[in-house]
């Protein structure tokens, strides 16, 4: 992609898979610019050889970077919205021209399947650019009814009149996780964009090499100087500077609750707008007349997509105690059959997870589980691969509700089962969680089904499926997040609302 790039020093910018060394540099005010901290190795997590290497911002660049945000912030919050929308529909063709190449290093970064890369992840990536082009567009006044005063100290009498008119927050911080490099950059971007702010990107240190290529994207497609920044650091305090900048008006944020907690923290401090999708400890309550069929192949998603490394995931069973013993024998099985390996292989359904770190967290976790008393049923020993970090598709049975396996998010292919006897036994033990992102629910009793979603305190409930509506309001309750966004919701959430009132 011929892409001007006004940096310090020469970049080389193709986006090669391992053996092709990529060495970016950082997005500012529109130029290309050499970190002053030099760059870092980001590593296959299948293969553990380099793909590329990221640059290490200072904290100085990144506040750079949120005042580069906040000058071209008036420009770009007066732009039509027809010429956002255009930008951000042009960005999102071109994503689609370059999925190829994109995917390859999306997955050799992240280590996700293939064809995760192409349609879950690059793919997905473009088709929220497009939604949010139309997004654009979306009506941001609302009428409301006139109202009639009386005089009064305050002023005069008469009917007043009112708008509830929608603004651009401003300069948003959107601080990423690293389970999907392309969707989940692309799903606070593009509605932020598409109301009018300007933004500054901060990835995940292990996988921030796709970031750059949207900011490629962007650029092509007409995006002005400074409306998009992208700065990355292998540490702590590049995050931490863009957060805490007095040019930065709201965080984005998805990860974990306890990075979260802190971002809340400083945004507390400084009145900042926040928008939190932070962990889940998925329930999935599967009643004895469930299609053990349809809940398996949900749940079995836990040990395949993303390995388990995402917040959605029912990775805390629930079973009617007539039905458990045929749920964990069918779930074992098809734990069992899954092929772990090389990610870019077709038949592999099992990547790795994302580095060696986690890789030991999970299998902790595993041992601590049998040590609390669980019965492991499928995996627990550490796939037989030369290289890669993988952890093999694990399941804990006969688990107890005070066992930490049951209580923490482990984020990796290991799904836990606990009995239930009744309807009220099954909705307390899904509800004792102090997660509450998404819940599922297996019944061939819809109005059961029904019902039972609506006691549980999730921000959504999959109701004989894991599958999303991309236009169902996404977040969560308790520590599992603040704030809604998918959608016309995301629109909202990177909106203030302003009134306006005059006499009639």
């Amino acid at each position: 992609m011929a892409v001007d790039r006004a940096a310090d020093g020469p970049t080389d910018t193709s986006t090669g898979t391992d053996g092709t060394a990529i060495e970016d540099a950082l997005f500012i005010g529109g130029r290309w610019t050499a970190p002053e901290r030099g760059h870092y190795d980001v590593l296959n997590p299948a293969t553990e050889r380099v793909v590329g290497r990221a640059p290490e911002a200072s904290p100085e660049q990144a506040l750079a970077a949120t005042a580069a945000a906040r000058q071209a912030l008036d420009g770009w919050s007066r732009t039509r919205p027809e010429e956002r929308g255009r930008i951000l529909e042009r960005a999102g063709r071109i994503i689609l021209r370059e999925l190829k190449p994109y995917a390859a290093l999306a997955g050799a970064e992240s280590g996700a399947t293939a064809a995760t890369a192409r349609g879950m992840q690059v793919g997905v990536a473009a088709a929220r650019f497009l939604r949010y082009a139309r997004g654009a567009l979306e009506p941001t006044e609302t009428a409301l009814l006139p109202q009639l005063n009386e005089a009064s100290a305050m002023g005069a009498g008469g009917v007043f009149g009112a708008l509830a008119v929608r603004q651009p927050i401003g300069v948003v911080a959107c601080v990423t996780s690293y389970n999907n490099p392309w969707a989940n950059p692309a799903g606070k971007v593009a509605p932020a964009l598409a109301m009018g702010n300007t933004v500054v990107v901060k990835p995940a240190p292990q996988d921030p090499l796709s970031v750059y290529r949207m900011a490629e994207a962007l650029t092509e497609a007409g995006l002005p100087p400074g409306v998009l920044n992208v700065v990355t650091g292998s540490g702590a305090d590049v995050g931490e500077a863009v957060v805490g900048s007095p040019d930065t008006d709201m965080v984005s944020f998805t990860g974990s609750t306890a990075v979260g907690q802190r971002i809340a923290e400083t945004c507390g401090r400084g009145m900042k707008r926040q928008l939190m999708e932070l962990g889940g400890k998925g329930a999935a309550l599967v009643f004895d007349d469930a299609d053990l069929d349809s809940a398996v192949a949900g749940i079995g998603t836990t040990f395949s997509f993303y390995s388990g490394q995402i917040c959605t995931a029912p990775t805390r069973v629930l079973a009617q105690r007539a039905v458990y013993p045929r749920l964990v024998e069918r779930l074992a099985g098809y734990a069992r059959r899954l092929v772990v390996g090389d990610p870019a292989q077709p038949a592999t359904v099992v990547g790795p997870v994302i580095s060696a770190a986690h890789r030991d967290r999970v299998e902790a976790y595993v041992a601590l589980g049998r040590k609390e008393g669980a019965t492991l049923l499928a995996g627990g020993e550490r796939p037989p691969l030369e290289r890669g970090f993988y952890v093999a598709p694990t399941l804990l049975a006969d688990c107890a509700p005070d066992m930490r396996v049951v209580r923490e998010e482990i984020f990796g292919p290991v799904v836990v089962v606990l009995p239930f006897d009744d309807e009220d036994e099954g909705v307390a033990l899904a509800n004792d969680s102090d997660y509450g992102l998404i819940d599922y629910v297996w019944s061939a009793d819809v109005p059961r089904a029904f019902r039972v979603a609506r006691r549980l305190r999730a921000g959504g409930v999959g109701i004989n499926t894991v599958g999303r509506n991309m236009e169902a309001p996404f977040g969560g309750f308790k520590r599992s997040g603040v704030g809604r966004d998918v959608g016309s919701y995301a629109l909202h959430a990177y909106s203030e609302t302003q009134s306006l009132v005059w006499p009639g």
